[in-house]
């Protein structure tokens, strides 16, 4: 065996096969609905975006529907959701005082910029929110192998260099494309030009040479260490094809000129995977840890046989961020009083979405951390 293969396989032996079905984070019907299979949603607010177009609606008109639609269905439910596991659960903030406490700046950056530079708080949105996408992907295929080290195969993690691989693939498909457009001075979000604020070095064509060239080798190596995998008889199935759809959508999103309608169909197969995952764990903690005491309110919509009540609680949340939106709505009216309509609505619903979203994003960073309560629904299933 090659040194380069030597550090791709693991310990056991090609002979030694992974039972597939035991790799399933929740098991097969779950997974594929939730997480690998829910792919096909987003196409849709592209689709009824465009369908919209055909029936002579405004395509400014056409493209906030979409937008308050996902935000309202499954968007805002999953942002809101974030603070059932943080804000609501007395266990995490005592483990994190300094992250609860510190968030109150996020919403006066986040209503000072919407005021004062509106294109540059688009601009922090995008890149953070396609970061929070890709590490909330790394966090799943980081589930799938702590599973398949910890409770299926112990021992038989990816190696290093695989898990390597496998992050530098999925964190770098969604670039080639968008630094494409950044070089050629067209990158839109809306009617909002974001190469006003992009530093002038990146709009050149390195940028998208280079961006595409570490997505090429990462690629490459992703390809021949799956092929390995296949050959040896211990591939991962339900990880790899759901890295494989990440790679195929997040590649080929930023390739359709309306970014801001686009970017929800990823929203919307990202939402739906966070809150199958969000209420999957809180679930978890209901069973196995004293939840009814850390978060009691959280604990109340637990109950019954499926997620509604959770998903209903999160959604009620969003009147929060409907208050903000009339706030900011009528100030604005008044403040500048001869403002464009795009931008009067803009300023609103940004400014009511993102002071809770980048919350969610900044929690987020912590959250992707925690396996604890999985670990614990596994090990008592392999017992």
């Amino acid at each position: 065996m090659s040194v380069s293969a030597a550090r791709l396989t693991p310990a056991q032996t090609a002979h030694d096969k992974i039972p597939q079905n035991r790799l399933w984070l929740r098991n097969r019907k779950w997974d594929l609905i939730f997480i690998t299979l829910s792919v096909v949603v987003v196409p849709l607010p592209y689709l009824v975006y465009l369908l919209l177009l055909q029936f002579n609606v405004n395509d400014d008109v056409a493209r906030n529907a979409v937008n308050g639609f996902v935000a309202i269905a499954i968007g805002g439910p999953h942002m809101m959701s974030t603070f059932l596991r943080t804000g609501l659960d007395e266990n995490f903030k005592k483990r994190y005082p300094m992250l609860i406490r510190s968030s109150i700046l996020i919403p006066i950056v986040v209503i000072s910029l919407a005021y004062l530079n509106l294109t540059l708080l688009l601009t922090v949105f995008f890149f953070w929110a396609a970061t929070h996408v890709l590490h909330q992907v790394t966090y799943i295929v980081e589930l799938y192998n702590r599973k398949e080290h910890k409770f299926v195969r112990q021992g038989s993690a990816v190696t290093p260099v695989a898990r390597l691989i496998d992050y530098a693939v999925i964190l770098t498909c969604l670039f080639p494309i968008a630094a494409l457009k950044i070089s050629q001075g067209d990158f839109n979000i809306g009617t909002n030009d974001l190469t006003r604020v992009i530093p002038d070095i990146f709009q050149q064509t390195w940028f998208f040479v280079v961006m595409s060239g570490i997505f090429a080798v990462a690629l490459i190596a992703y390809i021949i260490k799956t092929a390995q995998e296949i050959r040896g008889g211990y591939v991962n199935w339900p990880k790899t094809v759901f890295i494989l759809c990440t790679i195929a959508v997040a590649f080929t999103m930023p390739a359709l000129p309306n970014l801001d309608t686009a970017f929800q169909g990823l929203n919307t197969w990202h939402s739906f995977q966070y809150l199958a995952i969000t209420f999957y764990i809180i679930r978890i903690k209901a069973q196995y840890t004293n939840l009814d005491q850390s978060a009691p309110l959280v604990a109340r919509f637990s109950k019954g046989k499926d997620s509604r009540g959770l998903y209903l609680f999160s959604a009620m949340l969003l009147v929060g961020s409907a208050l903000i939106f009339t706030v900011v709505y009528i100030m604005t009216g008044v403040v500048r009083p001869n403002i464009d309509p795009n931008q009067h609505f803009d300023i609103a619903y940004y400014t009511a979405i993102l002071a809770f979203l980048w919350i969610h994003y900044y929690h987020d960073h912590f959250l992707f951390t925690d396996f604890e309560a999985l670990d614990a629904a596994y090990a008592k299933d392999s017992a």
